[in-house]
């Protein structure tokens, strides 16, 4: 057993979660179903090269001005 491990300790955070969970039983499946609308997509592997290929190189420096050569 770990000097670390308090097994009848559990925090405010971990328990209101837990009752949350008790509460509503469908809020993994619409966590999930967020996740698949905004993040779980098909990456088109061909296409992301091209545009990795065609991305023009940034100054070190974006805002500063070219020197006046008068």
């Amino acid at each position: 057993m770990s000097i670390f491990a308090r097994p009848h300790y559990t925090s405010d955070a971990t328990q209101f979660i837990n009752q949350l969970k008790k509460d509503r039983p469908e809020l993994d499946a619409q966590q999930q179903a967020g996740r698949a609308l905004l993040w779980d997509k098909q990456v088109d592997r061909g296409l992301w090269q091209q545009f990795k290929a065609a991305r023009v190189a940034q100054k070190p420096y974006a805002y500063q001005t070219e020197p006046d050569n008068r």
